[in-house]
């Protein structure tokens, strides 16, 4: 009996899975590749596959996995500041979600037009809000779509910390587009799926009437295993992310400015290290401070995870769940966060994680996570515990997998 189709829309091509969206969106594809025939029509983004050669060898690796992906399109808008502007003066004249015309090519159009040649896919899955005007040519076809956060709710923390009145607006602005696609879309979806209760509260509060499914973000609890504990304390703080998403930036500069001096100040032989890419200039500026190291992309974070007494998640905006968090939990490494770096996972403060969020408190924190190796050993046996039961991809991909099943 043939296996049904799925056509897996996608804002990204999700390789090298070595950020939160990537990593999520490549799991779910192997986890729907187990039950359905997946075929991805995606765009590529500058910071994913700078050039033709990663985007094939992207391809390539998804092809491995056993997922057809086609030649990733390219979004215009990142390689042209005319269009760039153009797109935002379409969506503030129209009236429309910036993000209608930042996903709009027609040459992914011809794309997708092809791939319906072959025959209608039992089930489209939209990986992002964002990529809503492939709907325009999908009339009729069963559809789910992931938010991996709820974007106007997401948007309107950004605007909070904008660096200007008229920024603010118009983030602000974006946001109220958003919420109206959200409201007007979700309920048309035969699922919509969430990474978190709290964000199935967003969405439902948007759009009540639309159908939700939790799908949380996972791990590889396999690949991500806890390192030896006991050992004596290396000093070493460490943050996952690439700095050229906002909020982990904007986290980065938050910790450096108002939480590491105090941390130095008590424990001066403690280091503190940064993964991920960046600007030039971020990296230098960040660099300048005593005692910090700045990595680029590295291809295995876990040499890492294994050295850090303590992973800190400084992060103040933004939406969705952290993988960062999950990822430290399976190594089983002590977790120092704010509130809304942890929101939406099962994190239990003093037991799993220490939720603090002033610079004194994250300072203190993570010191004691420092000074203290009883405290480490609990937090990331604790971690690890929480992600077996609650995290692995397999947990998570099975119930996706039901869901769609259902679907079709």
């Amino acid at each position: 009996m043939p296996r049904p189709r799925l056509l897996f829309v996608s804002h990204c091509l999700p390789y090298p899975p070595d950020s939160g969206v990537t990593i999520r969106t490549y799991n779910v594809l192997r986890q729907l590749g187990q039950k359905f025939d997946v075929t991805v029509l995606a765009y590529s983004r500058r910071n994913h596959q700078p050039d033709a050669r990663a985007r094939a060898a992207a391809r390539d690796a998804l092809r491995g996995a056993g997922i057809e992906a086609l030649e990733p399109v390219p979004i215009a808008s990142e390689h042209s500041r005319m269009r760039r502007v153009g797109d935002h003066l379409r969506s503030v004249i129209a009236g429309r979600a910036y993000t209608y015309y930042q996903y709009r090519s027609e040459r992914f159009r011809r794309q997708l037009r092809e791939v319906l040649t072959r025959g209608k896919p039992e089930l489209v899955h939209l990986d992002s809000i964002d990529v809503h005007g492939a709907l325009d040519d999908l009339p009729g076809l069963p559809s789910a779509c992931t938010h991996h956060d709820i974007e106007s709710h997401a948007l309107r923390r950004r605007a909070e910390h904008a660096s200007s009145a008229v920024l603010r607006w118009y983030i602000g602005h974006q946001a109220d587009l958003v919420a109206r696609t959200e409201r007007v879309l979700c309920p048309g979806f035969a699922a919509n799926l969430v990474t978190s209760e709290l964000d199935a509260l967003r969405l439902r509060t948007i759009a009540p009437e639309c159908s939700i499914a939790l799908a949380p973000n996972g791990v590889d609890t396999a690949y991500f295993t806890p390192t030896s504990n006991g050992r004596p304390a290396t000093g070493v703080v460490l943050f996952v992310g690439h700095t050229f998403f906002e909020p982990n930036r904007d986290a980065v500069e938050f910790f450096l400015a108002d939480i590491w001096p105090r941390v130095r100040s008590r424990c001066r032989a403690a280091s503190f290290h940064t993964i991920g890419r960046g600007s030039p200039t971020d990296r230098v500026r960040f660099a300048a401070h005593e005692g910090v190291t700045i990595h680029d992309y590295v291809p295995d974070v876990r040499p890492h995870f294994a050295d850090a007494d303590c992973v800190i998640v400084p992060i103040r905006f933004g939406g969705g769940t952290r993988i960062k968090i999950l990822d430290a939990w399976a190594m089983g490494r002590a977790v120092v966060s704010t509130t809304v770096g942890c929101e939406g996972l099962s994190a239990r403060d003093g037991e799993n994680i220490l939720v603090r969020d002033t610079p004194e408190d994250l300072a203190d924190a993570v010191t004691e996570v420092i000074a203290s190796p009883a405290l480490r050993e609990h937090l990331g046996c604790e971690g690890r515990r929480t992600v077996e039961q609650l995290y692995s991809w397999e947990i998570v991909g099975a119930r996706i997998r039901e869901l769609y099943s259902t679907l079709v």
